[in-house]
């Protein structure tokens, strides 16, 4: 192969080759990442240290970003570099060869449910090409709604949500009863909760872990129909990635918290009334996701500890050829030491 000559890739469908930007799958080494991730949380479930949680999964990932072989920036991180000063937006991540390319990142997905033992805390990473993932700005929270492909047609962020449950149930050919929607437990969001139980449709309700809770609404085959609610945009981002990858639809409208917010948002030129769809969000064509689970949850088992190292189970997928990988993996406690520096058990 001549120097500077793209890789390329065998379409095991078509035969033919094709040019794949990033040319090579990155999805095995990323999950290598958020297993680092889950493996660092895990050491604090149940213990009541969200913050330790945290920065446990931060340090790990950082660690294990740093050797993968791209030149990434965060788009999507812990915060600004003075709050966050591992994995900030903006952080330059990689060992800085090619591909270049956009990273979502959250270490611990459900920080709060990881410090008190509750299911559904991921360790969660997406790329995909540079300057193609959403850059949320100021804007810190997005309405949101996502289904699995069957349902895509009926998400419209214009209609009440009791004609979109009506829909579902419609589209589904049953009782608007057997209709479940998924959707955090917070007081913003009494008036839909009303709205939803006045179509007749059921309601299950989550502390936290947006991510997790879209990943199974566009599950198909999901007793879940319809993610609901005012939630992180970082997460919408993420939860876009993996939705280009797995199939669905996500879309959803940034949402101020205040006016001072609202204004700086309105500063920064975006445009409140815009509706975010899943192209939106992450408009890339080879986009990558990975989560490894931390806490038993919907999805993936969390991790287990042993007396030889740790198992984890992690979901891979990448848009491009629209493949999704279940990894279980069984990792020995005296190789992780010498591979993450640091102790895991």
């Amino acid at each position: 192969m001549e120097a500077n000559t793209p890789e390329r890739e065998f379409d095991l469908i078509t035969g033919e080759q094709e040019a794949a930007i990033p040319d090579r799958n990155v999805a095995m080494e990323l999950v290598r990442v958020t297993e680092y991730g889950a493996l660092a949380a895990a050491r604090w479930i149940g213990k009541g240290e969200k913050n330790l949680a945290d920065k446990a999964a931060v340090d790990a990932m950082r660690l294990a970003l740093h050797n993968v072989s791209m030149d990434g920036v965060v788009v999507i991180g812990e915060g600004e570099k003075d709050e966050a000063p591992m994995l900030y937006n903006g952080e330059q991540i990689g060992d800085g060869s090619p591909p270049q390319v956009d990273i979502a990142v959250d270490p611990l997905e459900g920080t709060e449910l990881t410090a008190m033992g509750f299911p559904n805390a991921l360790s969660v990473l997406a790329l995909s090409e540079r300057g193609t993932m959403f850059n949320p700005g100021p804007a810190v929270y997005m309405e949101k709604m996502a289904t699995s492909p069957s349902l895509a047609s009926v998400l419209d962020m214009d209609k009440p949500l009791g004609e979109i449950v009506k829909a579902i149930a419609k589209e589904k050919g049953t009782d608007v009863g057997d209709v479940m929607v998924i959707m955090l437990d917070r007081p913003r969001h009494e008036e839909a909760v009303r709205e939803i139980r006045e179509a007749g449709a059921r309601i299950r309700f989550i502390p936290h872990g947006d991510v997790s809770a879209a990943l199974t609404a566009v599950t198909q085959g999901s007793p879940v129909d319809l993610l609901w609610g005012i939630g992180g945009t970082p997460e919408g981002v993420l939860s876009a990635a993996a939705i280009k990858c797995i199939g669905g639809k996500i879309v959803g409208r940034l949402w101020p918290r205040d006016d001072s917010e609202r204004q700086a948002a309105i500063d920064a030129g975006y445009d409140l009334s815009e509706v975010l769809d899943t192209d939106r969000l992450v408009a890339g064509d080879d986009v990558f996701f990975s989560a490894t689970g931390v806490t038993d949850g919907d999805m993936l088992a969390g991790v287990r500890f042993t007396a030889d190292g740790a198992t984890t189970e992690s979901l891979v997928m990448r848009s491009r050829s629209g493949t999704v990988r279940r990894i279980h993996a069984t990792h020995d406690r005296p190789k992780l030491r010498e591979l993450m520096g640091t102790r895991v058990d």
